[in-house]
C-alpha cells in the first residue's frame, strides 16, 4: 500500500492498493475511490470487539474495502479541518487515541477499548474513561485537530496537557490526572480544575484545535432561540 497525504487544513489521504489488499474504516471517511474497490460491512472480530468499538467512541461495524482485479485506490477526509498523520502500528508499538482519532487503516490493524487505569483519570481526564487502543501490523491514518505537535518523552519525563488537546499517545506513556494549583487559578484562571500528567517514555501527538475547544469559543454566537 502507498499514500498520499494532502490538502490541509481540509485534509485528505489517497491509498494506492494492488490487487487484494484492503483498508478498513469505521466513520463512512470515504470519498472517492476507483469502481474496482468492493465495499463490505463486517463485525471484523465478531460481537465482542464490535461491542468494544463501540464504547470506545466507534461504530459498531466497519467498512472494508479491497482492491478486485487489479490495483485500485481509496480516498479517506477527515472530519474537521486538520491534519492527517501516518502511524506505523506493530507488536510492541501499540498506541492509545483520544475516541474520534482514528479514520482508516490497513486489515492488520485492530481497535479495541482502553480503559484508564485510574478512574479519576478517566473522570476527570477530557477525554473521557475509555479511550481507543490500536494494535496488530500496519499502517493506521488518526485524524488530527488542528495542527499535530509531536514530542518525545524520555523515561520519567513530563509534560503538563490542557484537556482535549492529546491525540495520541504510544502505549508506553503513563496518563494521570492532576488539579490545578491554588484556589484561586481554579475558580479564576479559566483553566478548569485538572489537567492532564503525560509521563514518558513514549511519543506523543497533540493537537492544536480541539473540536471540543471549538464549539465552546463559538457557542456564545450561536442563536439559542430566546
Amino acid at each position: 500500500m502507498r499514500y498520499e497525504i494532502f490538502g490541509e487544513p481540509l485534509t485528505v489521504v489517497t491509498c494506492h492498493l494492488d490487487a487484494g489488499e484492503a483498508m478498513i474504516t469505521e466513520r463512512g471517511s470515504m470519498s472517492w475511490m476507483t469502481p474496482n474497490m468492493l465495499m463490505e460491512t463486517t463485525s471484523n472480530g465478531g460481537i465482542g470487539k464490535a461491542l468494544g468499538r463501540m464504547f470506545a467512541g466507534e461504530a459498531l461495524f466497519q467498512n472494508r474495502y479491497t482492491a478486485q482485479a487489479g490495483p485500485g485506490s481509496i480516498t479517506f477526509a477527515a472530519s474537521f479541518p486538520g491534519s492527517i498523520r501516518a502511524i506505523q502500528i506493530a507488536p510492541g508499538k501499540e498506541i492509545v487515541t483520544q475516541k474520534a482519532a482514528f479514520l482508516a487503516a490497513e486489515t492488520g490493524v485492530e481497535l479495541s477499548v482502553h480503559l484508564q487505569k485510574k478512574f479519576s483519570s478517566g473522570l476527570f481526564g477530557g477525554e473521557g474513561f475509555i479511550m481507543q487502543r490500536l494494535s496488530g501490523s500496519g499502517i493506521a491514518f488518526l485524524e488530527i485537530d488542528g495542527s499535530a505537535v509531536e514530542y518525545d518523552l524520555a523515561p520519567g519525563e513530563s509534560l503538563i496537557v490542557d484537556s482535549g488537546y492529546l491525540a495520541a499517545m504510544d502505549a508506553t506513556v503513563k496518563l494521570e490526572v492532576i488539579t490545578v494549583k491554588g484556589a484561586k487559578n481554579m475558580l479564576f484562571g479559566g483553566e478548569g480544575l485538572f489537567n492532564t500528567k503525560l509521563t514518558g517514555p513514549g511519543h506523543v501527538i497533540l493537537q492544536s484545535m480541539p473540536v471540543t475547544a471549538v464549539a465552546g469559543s463559538l457557542a456564545p454566537y450561536l442563536m439559542t432561540g430566546k
